[in-house]
Protein backbone atom coordinates (compact mmCIF):
# COMPACT_ATOMS: atom_id res chain seq x y z
CA UNK A 1 0.00 0.00 0.00
CA UNK A 2 1.32 3.44 -0.90
CA UNK A 3 0.13 6.51 0.94
CA UNK A 4 -0.33 9.28 -1.62
CA UNK A 5 -2.19 12.52 -1.78
CA UNK A 6 -1.75 15.85 -3.52
CA UNK A 7 -0.66 18.86 -1.48
CA UNK A 8 0.37 16.90 1.60
CA UNK A 9 3.45 18.31 3.28
CA UNK A 10 6.52 16.14 3.75
CA UNK A 11 6.01 16.29 7.51
CA UNK A 12 2.39 15.23 7.30
CA UNK A 13 3.23 12.41 4.86
CA UNK A 14 5.51 10.60 7.30
CA UNK A 15 2.77 10.87 9.93
CA UNK A 16 0.19 9.43 7.52
CA UNK A 17 2.30 6.46 6.54
CA UNK A 18 3.20 5.84 10.19
CA UNK A 19 -0.53 5.68 10.96
CA UNK A 20 -1.12 3.21 8.14
CA UNK A 21 1.95 0.96 8.69
CA UNK A 22 3.27 1.76 12.18
CA UNK A 23 5.32 -1.35 12.95
CA UNK A 24 6.66 -2.08 9.49
CA UNK A 25 10.44 -1.78 9.06
CA UNK A 26 10.98 1.28 6.89
CA UNK A 27 14.69 1.93 7.15
CA UNK A 28 17.47 -0.62 7.66
CA UNK A 29 20.88 0.82 8.56
CA UNK A 30 23.93 -1.26 7.62
CA UNK A 31 26.96 -0.19 9.66
CA UNK A 32 30.59 -0.31 8.60
CA UNK A 33 31.09 -3.63 10.40
CA UNK A 34 28.10 -5.17 8.60
CA UNK A 35 25.74 -5.12 11.60
CA UNK A 36 22.22 -3.84 11.00
CA UNK A 37 19.61 -1.72 12.75
CA UNK A 38 16.00 -1.57 11.58
CA UNK A 39 13.60 1.24 12.48
CA UNK A 40 9.87 1.49 11.80
CA UNK A 41 7.71 4.20 10.28
CA UNK A 42 6.32 4.91 13.75
CA UNK A 43 9.87 5.34 15.12
CA UNK A 44 10.78 7.74 12.31
CA UNK A 45 7.63 9.82 12.85
CA UNK A 46 7.94 9.90 16.64
CA UNK A 47 11.66 10.64 16.79
CA UNK A 48 11.52 13.29 14.06
CA UNK A 49 8.71 15.10 15.91
CA UNK A 50 10.70 15.15 19.16
CA UNK A 51 13.76 16.40 17.29
CA UNK A 52 11.65 19.04 15.52
CA UNK A 53 10.60 20.40 18.90
CA UNK A 54 14.23 20.67 19.97
CA UNK A 55 15.22 22.38 16.71
CA UNK A 56 12.35 24.86 17.13
CA UNK A 57 13.77 25.79 20.53
CA UNK A 58 17.06 26.54 18.76
CA UNK A 59 15.26 29.01 16.52
CA UNK A 60 14.49 26.91 13.44
CA UNK A 61 11.29 28.00 11.74
CA UNK A 62 9.58 28.02 8.37
CA UNK A 63 11.98 28.83 5.53
CA UNK A 64 15.16 28.45 7.61
CA UNK A 65 17.93 26.21 6.32
CA UNK A 66 19.26 23.31 8.38
CA UNK A 67 22.66 21.89 7.40
CA UNK A 68 22.92 18.12 7.70
CA UNK A 69 26.58 17.12 7.94
CA UNK A 70 25.76 13.61 9.16
CA UNK A 71 26.81 10.30 7.72
CA UNK A 72 24.17 7.85 6.51
CA UNK A 73 22.19 6.87 9.59
CA UNK A 74 18.70 6.87 11.10
CA UNK A 75 19.76 10.15 12.75
CA UNK A 76 20.27 11.68 9.30
CA UNK A 77 16.79 10.52 8.26
CA UNK A 78 15.00 11.92 11.31
CA UNK A 79 16.95 15.19 11.00
CA UNK A 80 15.68 15.69 7.46
CA UNK A 81 12.13 14.76 8.47
CA UNK A 82 12.26 17.06 11.51
CA UNK A 83 13.40 19.91 9.30
CA UNK A 84 10.47 19.38 6.93
CA UNK A 85 8.05 19.21 9.88
CA UNK A 86 9.09 22.77 10.79
CA UNK A 87 8.65 24.01 7.22
CA UNK A 88 12.42 24.46 7.05
CA UNK A 89 14.79 23.43 4.25
CA UNK A 90 17.16 20.49 4.73
CA UNK A 91 20.57 20.94 3.10
CA UNK A 92 22.71 17.79 3.26
CA UNK A 93 26.37 18.81 3.42
CA UNK A 94 29.45 16.94 2.26
CA UNK A 95 31.36 15.78 5.32
CA UNK A 96 34.27 14.19 3.41
CA UNK A 97 36.02 17.48 2.64
CA UNK A 98 38.80 19.36 4.46
CA UNK A 99 37.73 21.57 7.38
CA UNK A 100 38.39 24.77 5.43
CA UNK A 101 36.11 23.62 2.61
CA UNK A 102 33.38 22.54 5.00
CA UNK A 103 33.51 25.94 6.67
CA UNK A 104 33.21 27.63 3.27
CA UNK A 105 30.14 25.53 2.47
CA UNK A 106 28.53 26.40 5.79
CA UNK A 107 29.09 30.11 5.18
CA UNK A 108 27.35 29.90 1.80
CA UNK A 109 24.44 27.84 3.16
CA UNK A 110 23.96 30.29 6.05
CA UNK A 111 21.99 27.68 7.98
CA UNK A 112 20.06 28.42 11.17
CA UNK A 113 21.38 25.17 12.70
CA UNK A 114 24.12 22.83 11.49
CA UNK A 115 24.04 19.20 12.64
CA UNK A 116 27.33 17.35 12.36
CA UNK A 117 28.77 14.15 13.78
CA UNK A 118 29.48 15.96 17.07
CA UNK A 119 25.71 16.51 17.46
CA UNK A 120 24.74 12.82 17.46
CA UNK A 121 24.62 12.69 21.24
CA UNK A 122 22.33 15.74 21.32
CA UNK A 123 20.08 14.22 18.66
CA UNK A 124 19.82 11.00 20.67
CA UNK A 125 19.00 12.96 23.84
CA UNK A 126 15.93 14.48 22.16
CA UNK A 127 14.31 11.02 22.36
CA UNK A 128 13.51 11.81 26.01
CA UNK A 129 11.52 14.93 25.13
CA UNK A 130 7.74 15.09 24.94
CA UNK A 131 6.18 14.90 21.48
CA UNK A 132 5.24 18.50 20.64
CA UNK A 133 2.19 19.81 18.82
CA UNK A 134 3.58 20.89 15.47
CA UNK A 135 1.74 23.09 12.96
CA UNK A 136 1.45 21.62 9.46
CA UNK A 137 3.63 24.03 7.49
CA UNK A 138 5.32 23.72 4.13
CA UNK A 139 8.96 24.47 3.36
CA UNK A 140 9.42 27.07 0.59
CA UNK A 141 12.10 24.84 -0.94
CA UNK A 142 11.96 21.06 -0.90
CA UNK A 143 15.70 20.79 -0.36
CA UNK A 144 19.09 22.30 -0.99
CA UNK A 145 21.87 20.23 -2.54
CA UNK A 146 25.54 21.21 -2.32
CA UNK A 147 27.56 21.06 -5.52
CA UNK A 148 31.01 22.37 -6.31
CA UNK A 149 30.14 22.13 -9.98
CA UNK A 150 33.12 22.10 -12.31
CA UNK A 151 34.87 25.21 -11.08
CA UNK A 152 35.18 24.36 -7.39
CA UNK A 153 33.03 27.36 -6.46
CA UNK A 154 30.54 26.34 -3.74
CA UNK A 155 27.04 26.17 -5.12
CA UNK A 156 23.93 25.26 -3.18
CA UNK A 157 21.03 24.40 -5.46
CA UNK A 158 17.68 25.22 -3.86
CA UNK A 159 14.76 23.51 -5.50
CA UNK A 160 11.99 25.96 -6.31
CA UNK A 161 9.45 23.23 -5.58
CA UNK A 162 7.92 23.66 -2.11
CA UNK A 163 8.09 20.90 0.50
CA UNK A 164 5.02 18.96 -0.53
CA UNK A 165 5.08 15.21 -0.96
CA UNK A 166 4.87 14.35 -4.66
CA UNK A 167 4.79 10.70 -5.79
CA UNK A 168 6.60 11.64 -9.00
CA UNK A 169 9.84 11.99 -7.01
CA UNK A 170 9.74 8.27 -6.24
CA UNK A 171 8.35 6.98 -9.54
CA UNK A 172 10.76 4.33 -10.87
CA UNK A 173 12.49 5.37 -14.09
CA UNK A 174 12.12 1.78 -15.30
CA UNK A 175 8.35 2.22 -15.53
CA UNK A 176 8.97 3.81 -18.92
CA UNK A 177 9.70 0.29 -20.20
CA UNK A 178 7.98 -2.16 -17.85
CA UNK A 179 5.76 -2.46 -14.77
CA UNK A 180 7.61 -2.14 -11.46
CA UNK A 181 6.11 -3.78 -8.37
CA UNK A 182 5.67 -1.55 -5.31
CA UNK A 183 6.68 -1.19 -2.59
CA UNK A 184 10.31 -1.45 -3.62
CA UNK A 185 13.32 -2.42 -1.49
CA UNK A 186 15.85 0.28 -2.31
CA UNK A 187 19.55 -0.18 -1.57
CA UNK A 188 21.28 3.14 -0.85
CA UNK A 189 24.97 2.95 -1.75
CA UNK A 190 26.02 6.61 -1.78
CA UNK A 191 26.28 9.16 1.04
CA UNK A 192 23.00 11.00 1.49
CA UNK A 193 24.58 14.36 0.74
CA UNK A 194 24.42 13.23 -2.88
CA UNK A 195 21.14 13.98 -4.62
CA UNK A 196 20.62 10.40 -5.87
CA UNK A 197 20.84 9.12 -2.29
CA UNK A 198 18.96 11.98 -0.64
CA UNK A 199 16.02 11.49 -2.99
CA UNK A 200 15.53 7.98 -1.59
CA UNK A 201 13.85 9.65 1.40
CA UNK A 202 11.06 10.34 -1.08
CA UNK A 203 10.91 6.60 -1.71
CA UNK A 204 10.56 6.09 2.03
CA UNK A 205 7.70 8.61 2.17
CA UNK A 206 6.03 6.76 -0.70
CA UNK A 207 6.15 3.49 1.22
CA UNK A 208 9.31 1.90 -0.17
CA UNK A 209 11.78 0.26 2.21
CA UNK A 210 15.36 1.56 2.40
CA UNK A 211 18.47 -0.53 3.03
CA UNK A 212 21.13 2.11 3.71
CA UNK A 213 24.87 1.51 3.77
CA UNK A 214 26.86 3.71 6.12
CA UNK A 215 29.68 3.53 3.58
CA UNK A 216 29.87 1.85 0.19
CA UNK A 217 31.56 -1.53 0.10
CA UNK A 218 31.27 -3.55 -3.10
CA UNK A 219 31.33 -7.02 -1.57
CA UNK A 220 28.84 -6.06 1.14
CA UNK A 221 26.54 -4.40 -1.40
CA UNK A 222 26.24 -7.68 -3.33
CA UNK A 223 25.61 -9.54 -0.08
CA UNK A 224 22.83 -7.11 0.89
CA UNK A 225 21.08 -7.51 -2.47
CA UNK A 226 21.00 -11.25 -1.90
CA UNK A 227 20.12 -11.16 1.82
CA UNK A 228 17.37 -8.52 1.71
CA UNK A 229 16.03 -9.24 -1.79
CA UNK A 230 16.80 -5.72 -2.93
CA UNK A 231 14.75 -4.71 -5.97
CA UNK A 232 16.61 -1.57 -7.08
CA UNK A 233 19.54 0.75 -6.46
CA UNK A 234 21.29 3.70 -8.09
CA UNK A 235 25.05 3.61 -8.65
CA UNK A 236 27.96 5.34 -10.32
CA UNK A 237 30.10 3.48 -12.88
CA UNK A 238 32.89 3.23 -10.30
CA UNK A 239 30.56 1.50 -7.83
CA UNK A 240 29.34 -0.88 -10.52
CA UNK A 241 32.90 -1.66 -11.60
CA UNK A 242 33.91 -2.51 -8.03
CA UNK A 243 30.82 -4.66 -7.52
CA UNK A 244 31.41 -6.55 -10.77
CA UNK A 245 35.06 -7.10 -9.82
CA UNK A 246 34.27 -8.28 -6.27
CA UNK A 247 35.23 -11.90 -5.59
CA UNK A 248 32.30 -14.23 -6.13
CA UNK A 249 30.15 -11.68 -8.00
CA UNK A 250 29.12 -14.31 -10.56
CA UNK A 251 27.87 -16.62 -7.83
CA UNK A 252 25.60 -14.07 -6.12
CA UNK A 253 21.83 -14.41 -6.39
CA UNK A 254 20.81 -11.07 -7.92
CA UNK A 255 17.45 -12.32 -9.17
CA UNK A 256 15.50 -9.96 -6.88
CA UNK A 257 16.69 -6.92 -8.84
CA UNK A 258 13.89 -5.52 -11.00
CA UNK A 259 16.37 -2.94 -12.31
CA UNK A 260 19.20 -0.70 -11.26
CA UNK A 261 19.78 2.86 -12.38
CA UNK A 262 23.18 4.21 -13.32
CA UNK A 263 24.15 7.86 -13.52
CA UNK A 264 26.94 10.41 -12.91
CA UNK A 265 28.97 9.42 -16.01
CA UNK A 266 28.63 7.17 -19.06
CA UNK A 267 29.37 3.50 -18.43
CA UNK A 268 32.37 1.97 -20.23
CA UNK A 269 31.02 -0.52 -22.80
CA UNK A 270 32.81 -3.43 -21.16
CA UNK A 271 31.04 -2.65 -17.88
CA UNK A 272 27.60 -2.58 -19.51
CA UNK A 273 28.26 -5.99 -21.06
CA UNK A 274 29.54 -7.31 -17.72
CA UNK A 275 26.33 -6.32 -15.90
CA UNK A 276 24.21 -7.52 -18.80
CA UNK A 277 25.80 -10.92 -18.20
CA UNK A 278 25.12 -10.69 -14.44
CA UNK A 279 21.43 -9.66 -14.52
CA UNK A 280 20.34 -9.16 -18.15
CA UNK A 281 20.42 -5.93 -20.18
CA UNK A 282 16.69 -5.28 -19.75
CA UNK A 283 17.27 -4.66 -16.03
CA UNK A 284 19.86 -1.92 -16.58
CA UNK A 285 18.65 1.70 -16.84
CA UNK A 286 21.18 4.41 -17.71
CA UNK A 287 20.13 8.01 -17.05
CA UNK A 288 21.66 11.43 -17.56
CA UNK A 289 20.63 14.72 -15.98
CA UNK A 290 21.63 17.44 -13.54
CA UNK A 291 20.96 18.19 -9.88
CA UNK A 292 18.93 21.20 -11.07
CA UNK A 293 16.51 18.72 -12.73
CA UNK A 294 16.25 20.71 -15.95
CA UNK A 295 15.62 17.52 -17.89
CA UNK A 296 16.63 13.89 -18.17
CA UNK A 297 17.59 11.36 -20.82
CA UNK A 298 17.62 7.60 -20.33
CA UNK A 299 17.68 4.25 -22.06
CA UNK A 300 17.54 0.60 -21.08
CA UNK A 301 20.46 -1.79 -21.44
CA UNK A 302 19.00 -3.72 -24.37
CA UNK A 303 18.35 -0.39 -26.12
CA UNK A 304 21.95 0.65 -25.39
CA UNK A 305 23.21 -2.45 -27.19
CA UNK A 306 21.85 -0.92 -30.42
CA UNK A 307 23.19 2.58 -29.56
CA UNK A 308 26.43 1.74 -27.77
CA UNK A 309 27.78 4.62 -25.70
CA UNK A 310 24.53 6.59 -25.64
CA UNK A 311 22.93 8.08 -22.51
CA UNK A 312 19.51 7.83 -24.10
CA UNK A 313 16.74 10.02 -25.46
CA UNK A 314 14.69 12.64 -23.68
CA UNK A 315 12.37 11.24 -21.00
CA UNK A 316 9.24 12.75 -19.45
CA UNK A 317 9.00 15.42 -22.14
CA UNK A 318 12.69 16.41 -22.13
CA UNK A 319 13.99 17.93 -25.37
CA UNK A 320 17.68 17.95 -26.34
CA UNK A 321 19.61 20.44 -28.47
CA UNK A 322 23.31 20.56 -29.36
CA UNK A 323 24.55 24.13 -29.87
CA UNK A 324 27.85 25.57 -31.05
CA UNK A 325 29.67 28.45 -29.35
CA UNK A 326 27.51 30.96 -31.22
CA UNK A 327 24.25 29.34 -30.14
CA UNK A 328 23.51 27.70 -33.48
CA UNK A 329 21.95 24.24 -33.41
CA UNK A 330 24.24 21.55 -34.77
CA UNK A 331 23.15 18.63 -36.94
CA UNK A 332 23.30 14.98 -35.88
CA UNK A 333 26.80 13.70 -35.30
CA UNK A 334 28.47 17.05 -34.56
CA UNK A 335 29.86 17.73 -31.07
CA UNK A 336 28.69 20.82 -29.23
CA UNK A 337 27.29 21.89 -25.87
CA UNK A 338 24.25 20.03 -24.57
CA UNK A 339 21.09 22.04 -23.82
CA UNK A 340 17.94 20.56 -22.26
CA UNK A 341 14.34 21.72 -21.86
CA UNK A 342 11.62 19.96 -19.87
CA UNK A 343 7.98 20.81 -19.09
CA UNK A 344 8.44 19.37 -15.58
CA UNK A 345 11.31 21.71 -14.67
CA UNK A 346 10.10 23.72 -11.71
CA UNK A 347 13.08 26.01 -11.43
CA UNK A 348 15.88 26.35 -8.91
CA UNK A 349 17.92 29.08 -7.31
CA UNK A 350 21.53 29.19 -6.22
CA UNK A 351 23.25 30.23 -3.06
CA UNK A 352 26.84 31.33 -3.51
CA UNK A 353 28.68 32.97 -6.38
CA UNK A 354 28.35 30.18 -8.94
CA UNK A 355 27.24 31.45 -12.36
CA UNK A 356 23.73 30.68 -13.54
CA UNK A 357 23.18 28.11 -16.26
CA UNK A 358 23.15 29.62 -19.75
CA UNK A 359 19.67 29.81 -21.24
CA UNK A 360 18.39 30.23 -24.79
CA UNK A 361 15.45 32.55 -25.60
CA UNK A 362 13.19 29.51 -26.05
CA UNK A 363 13.96 28.08 -22.61
CA UNK A 364 16.70 25.51 -23.20
CA UNK A 365 19.39 25.46 -20.50
CA UNK A 366 23.02 24.51 -20.95
CA UNK A 367 24.37 21.71 -18.76
CA UNK A 368 28.09 22.40 -19.26
CA UNK A 369 28.70 19.08 -21.01
CA UNK A 370 29.79 18.37 -24.56
CA UNK A 371 28.03 15.77 -26.67
CA UNK A 372 26.13 14.96 -29.85
CA UNK A 373 22.94 13.26 -30.96
CA UNK A 374 22.63 10.59 -33.60
CA UNK A 375 20.06 10.41 -36.39
CA UNK A 376 17.61 8.64 -34.07
CA UNK A 377 17.82 11.36 -31.40
CA UNK A 378 20.02 9.42 -28.96
CA UNK A 379 22.38 11.59 -26.95
CA UNK A 380 26.07 10.76 -26.57
CA UNK A 381 27.98 12.45 -23.77
CA UNK A 382 31.58 13.29 -24.64
CA UNK A 383 32.81 15.07 -21.49
CA UNK A 384 32.56 18.15 -19.31
CA UNK A 385 33.45 21.21 -21.38
CA UNK A 386 35.74 22.49 -18.63
CA UNK A 387 37.56 19.14 -18.42
CA UNK A 388 38.52 19.15 -22.10
CA UNK A 389 42.29 19.06 -22.67
CA UNK A 390 43.67 21.15 -25.52
CA UNK A 391 46.99 19.54 -26.40
CA UNK A 392 48.98 20.71 -29.40
CA UNK A 393 45.84 22.46 -30.66
CA UNK A 394 43.72 19.27 -30.58
CA UNK A 395 40.82 18.57 -28.24
CA UNK A 396 41.01 15.53 -25.97
CA UNK A 397 38.13 14.49 -23.71
CA UNK A 398 39.38 12.71 -20.56
CA UNK A 399 36.35 10.43 -20.34
CA UNK A 400 37.19 8.90 -23.73
CA UNK A 401 40.76 8.12 -22.66
CA UNK A 402 39.60 6.70 -19.33
CA UNK A 403 37.03 4.48 -21.04
CA UNK A 404 39.72 3.17 -23.39
CA UNK A 405 42.18 2.34 -20.61
CA UNK A 406 39.96 1.03 -17.81
CA UNK A 407 39.84 -2.41 -19.46
CA UNK A 408 43.62 -2.85 -19.19
CA UNK A 409 44.07 -5.89 -16.92
CA UNK A 410 46.67 -4.10 -14.79
CA UNK A 411 44.50 -1.00 -14.18
CA UNK A 412 41.95 -0.93 -11.33
CA UNK A 413 41.00 2.75 -11.59
CA UNK A 414 42.09 5.72 -13.67
CA UNK A 415 41.61 9.47 -13.97
CA UNK A 416 42.92 11.49 -16.90
CA UNK A 417 43.81 15.18 -16.56
CA UNK A 418 45.63 17.84 -18.55
CA UNK A 419 48.84 19.28 -17.10
CA UNK A 420 50.85 22.30 -18.22
CA UNK A 421 53.49 21.44 -20.79
CA UNK A 422 55.97 23.75 -22.54
CA UNK A 423 55.70 21.86 -25.83
CA UNK A 424 52.03 20.84 -25.99
CA UNK A 425 50.37 23.54 -23.91
CA UNK A 426 48.66 20.74 -21.98
CA UNK A 427 49.74 17.13 -21.97
CA UNK A 428 47.46 14.16 -21.42
CA UNK A 429 48.37 12.69 -18.02
CA UNK A 430 46.93 9.45 -16.59
CA UNK A 431 46.70 8.92 -12.84
CA UNK A 432 46.50 5.14 -12.38
CA UNK A 433 45.59 2.87 -9.49
CA UNK A 434 47.15 -0.53 -10.29
CA UNK A 435 45.08 -3.70 -9.98
CA UNK A 436 48.12 -5.29 -8.29
CA UNK A 437 50.47 -2.82 -6.57
CA UNK A 438 53.25 -5.40 -6.79
CA UNK A 439 52.95 -5.57 -10.59
CA UNK A 440 51.82 -2.15 -11.86
CA UNK A 441 51.54 -1.35 -15.56
CA UNK A 442 54.60 0.22 -17.14
CA UNK A 443 54.48 3.44 -19.13
CA UNK A 444 55.19 1.49 -22.33
CA UNK A 445 52.37 -0.96 -21.60
CA UNK A 446 49.89 1.86 -21.05
CA UNK A 447 51.02 3.67 -24.20
CA UNK A 448 50.80 0.55 -26.33
CA UNK A 449 47.34 -0.32 -25.04
CA UNK A 450 46.12 3.25 -25.56
CA UNK A 451 47.53 3.38 -29.11
CA UNK A 452 45.52 0.27 -30.00
CA UNK A 453 42.30 2.06 -29.03
CA UNK A 454 42.84 5.80 -29.49
CA UNK A 455 44.14 8.33 -31.98
CA UNK A 456 47.82 9.08 -31.33
CA UNK A 457 47.22 12.60 -29.96
CA UNK A 458 44.87 11.22 -27.28
CA UNK A 459 47.42 8.76 -25.88
CA UNK A 460 48.79 9.77 -22.43
CA UNK A 461 52.22 11.36 -22.62
CA UNK A 462 52.85 10.73 -18.93
CA UNK A 463 51.46 8.40 -16.30
CA UNK A 464 51.49 8.40 -12.51
CA UNK A 465 50.93 5.43 -10.21
CA UNK A 466 49.03 5.99 -6.94
CA UNK A 467 47.89 3.69 -4.15
CA UNK A 468 44.27 4.78 -4.66
CA UNK A 469 42.43 7.34 -6.78
CA UNK A 470 41.23 10.08 -4.36
CA UNK A 471 37.49 9.67 -4.78
CA UNK A 472 34.79 11.06 -2.50
CA UNK A 473 32.45 8.82 -0.54
CA UNK A 474 30.12 9.12 -3.55
CA UNK A 475 33.01 7.77 -5.71
CA UNK A 476 33.37 11.07 -7.56
CA UNK A 477 36.74 12.64 -8.32
CA UNK A 478 37.75 16.32 -8.30
CA UNK A 479 39.81 16.77 -11.47
CA UNK A 480 40.48 20.40 -10.70
CA UNK A 481 42.10 19.52 -7.40
CA UNK A 482 44.21 16.81 -9.05
CA UNK A 483 45.45 19.36 -11.59
CA UNK A 484 46.10 21.99 -8.93
CA UNK A 485 48.15 19.67 -6.70
CA UNK A 486 50.31 18.77 -9.72
CA UNK A 487 51.23 22.32 -10.60
CA UNK A 488 48.20 23.35 -12.67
Amino acid sequence: MTVQDAKVTQGRQIARIAEARPDEAAYLQVRLDGTEEAVTYRWLDDRSSRLAGALAERGVGQGDRVGLGLRNSPQFAISALATWKLGAVPVPVRWDVPDWELERLREVIDCRVYLGQDDLEWIEATAARDVPELPDVVAPHLQGICSSGSTGTPKIILSSAPGYFDPVYSTPMAEAWMPVARPQTVLVLAPMYHVNAFVTLQNLLAGDRLVVMEKFDARLALELIERHRVTTFTATPTMLQRMADAPGADDRDLSSLAFFQQGAAPMPPSLVHRWAKLIGPERIVMAYGMTEAIGITALRGDEWMEHEGSVGRGMRGTEVKILDQDGRELPAGEIGEIFLRSPSYGGSTYLGQAPQLPETPDGFRGVGDMGYVDADGYLYLVDRRVDMIITGGANVFPAEVESALIDHPKIADIVVIGLRDPEWGRRVHAVIEPADPAAPPTFDEVRAYAKSRLAAYKVPKTIELVDAIPRSAATKVNRGRLVETRGG
